[in-house]
């Protein structure tokens, strides 16, 4: 798939509560969760982020709790991609099961408000605003199925109603 749109850019070791305070998490509705992703790392995010848009992060993305609200609030914003030098685990594989696309690529380069255009079937992340481009870690195909099928649960349904034809 493809995706392009605008950067916005955390630094490293970003956890779940700067993405999603634990304060807010009594709703988990997808509009609270909108509403405060990324409070308390930039206040200005959940106003400023369109659908499409993108966030680019440092080393360790996501680490803290094992909560799956994390990415549901990045998820709920419009982001449909997170590119960062590296991923919590439990995030990595959260953000999967809900159908978040995470990448991992050298982020240094990316600055926030960059233009980014990136294909996830090949890795390859065109910044169009400096006219660069990196290469992201592949993504294991199973992992990209699960995101294409809307994540997890819904990747199961249809494997079970495909079973039953």
């Amino acid at each position: 798939m493809i995706f392009s749109g605008k950067v916005f850019k955390f630094g490293d070791n970003i956890d779940t509560d700067a993405i999603i305070p634990a304060r807010y998490l009594n709703d988990s509705s997808e509009e609270n969760l909108r509403k405060h992703c990324m409070e308390d790392a930039d206040e200005s995010f959940s106003s400023g982020v369109s659908d499409g848009d993108l966030i680019v992060g440092g080393k360790n993305f996501g680490c803290g709790s094992s909560r799956e609200h994390a990415p549901r609030a990045i998820k709920a914003c419009g982001v449909h991609i997170v590119i960062a030098k590296s991923f919590a685990r439990i995030f990595y594989r959260n953000a999967f099961n809900i159908g978040l696309f995470i990448l991992e690529a050298d982020t240094g380069g990316i600055d926030n408000g960059d233009m980014l255009e990136i294909n996830t079937d090949t890795g390859d992340i065109k910044n169009r605003t400096k006219n660069t481009e990196i290469k992201a870690k592949p993504i294991p195909k199973f992992m990209s199925e699960l995101v294409n099928a809307g994540g997890l649960i819904a990747y199961a349904k249809t494997k079970i109603k495909e079973g039953r034809k």
